[in-house]
């Protein structure tokens, strides 16, 4: 069914275009990516609360990531000390936040092991970050030592996009690519067994000509995450606004159900408890949604608005708040012209 409208095939040609003309090592954003987010945790903390659909959203500056030209991508959130780590898409730095401190501090500096550019994060429940680089694949570090575990790389000379990632509880991640809808796995076994040398990357999903019509030069599946049992995934088609259940065990894909609402321009995705909420980058918007127990259907509960969001591009949800980098991708970034408020920072958000 051909859903895509034509606003949305423009500003994804356009996001293309403007990516296009960045430096090699930025070709493409990695958030009309990111992130996604897959952090699992079993604090009470962190269980669904009600909140009423006219609840007032509320949306402060949690933390700030110093440099002039960081246009921050990914997040994610270690669930054994709540610290959080921020990437930097124009030159690969990864941020460290601790609560506590406003100013984050550099965990990884910029071109650290050969990357210029950082889209999603994950922290594993076994202290592992996982730092994806469009250009390349994804470099799996210890949170504790900072030491370059593993790397796994696209093999071949094609274009790729690798995007967001979620991590699973049998210690494994799965990572999608937005220029070939396709989605990349890494087996807990590859990662113990990786050595000093780069690991090729296979893909897992193919979701071939699955994704609506869109544009020809449109990026499509971004944010990814993890059923909390590591049943199946939910993928976004940011151009087509639909969501896959992609499932780990048979490889089968199917549409999500999306009853009131759909996930054009999606980007980073959080998944707690049957609880969906989704950031829509070019729209300034966040959604939650309830997810079915099977993951076969979704339904929207709740779509705000706010131009303080900044073009966010990911989120991950940490003891009832939601954590958002605010990229401003379109203010002088790899999406428009303009000059960005600085410090850029990572917004605290609640009501939704």
């Amino acid at each position: 069914m051909f859903r895509i409208r034509r606003p949305v095939a423009v500003a994804t040609a356009a996001l293309a275009a403007a990516l296009a003309c960045a430096p090699a090592a930025q070709a493409v954003p990695a958030g009309l990516a990111g992130p996604a987010t897959a952090v699992i945790s079993t604090a009470a903390a962190d269980r669904p609360v009600s909140v009423p659909s006219g609840a007032r959203l509320r949306i402060s500056t949690a933390y700030e990531l110093p440099g002039e030209r960081v246009y921050p991508e990914g997040i994610a959130a270690d669930p054994r000390t709540g610290d959080l780590y921020a990437g930097s898409f124009t030159d690969g730095t990864v941020f460290k936040m601790t609560p506590g401190r406003r100013t984050a501090q550099i965990f990884l500096p910029a071109g650290a092991d050969g990357r210029h550019t950082a889209n999603g994060l994950k922290v594993d429940r076994f202290g592992r970050l996982w730092v994806t680089d469009s250009t390349a694949g994804v470099s799996v570090y210890d949170t504790r030592s900072r030491r370059l575990l593993a790397r796994f790389v696209v093999p071949g000379k094609d274009a790729r996009f690798v995007n967001d990632l979620a991590v699973t509880p049998d210690g494994g991640a799965y990572l999608t690519d937005s220029v070939r809808a396709v989605v990349y796995r890494v087996t807990a076994g590859q990662l113990a067994g990786a050595g000093d040398e780069p690991v090729a990357l296979t893909p897992r999903f193919d979701l071939g000509d699955l994704p609506d019509a869109h544009a020809s030069d449109a990026y499509a599946l971004n944010g990814i995450v993890a059923d909390p049992s590591g049943r199946y995934l939910l993928a976004a088609d940011m151009a087509g606004g639909d969501l896959y259940r992609l499932d780990v065990a048979s490889g089968a894909i199917r549409r999500v159900e999306l009853r009131g609402g759909d996930m054009l321009h999606a980007d980073g995705l959080e998944l707690r408890n049957g609880t969906l909420w989704v950031v829509h980058n070019t729209d300034d918007a966040i959604s939650r949604w309830r997810v079915s127990g099977d993951g076969s259907s979704a339904r929207l509960e709740r779509r705000v608005t706010d131009e303080a969001l900044q073009l966010p591009t990911t989120l991950v949800r940490v003891r009832g708040t939601l954590y958002v980098v605010r990229s401003q991708f379109d203010k002088g970034g790899p999406m428009g012209e303009g000059t960005p408020e600085t410090p850029f920072t990572v917004a605290a958000v609640h009501g939704i």
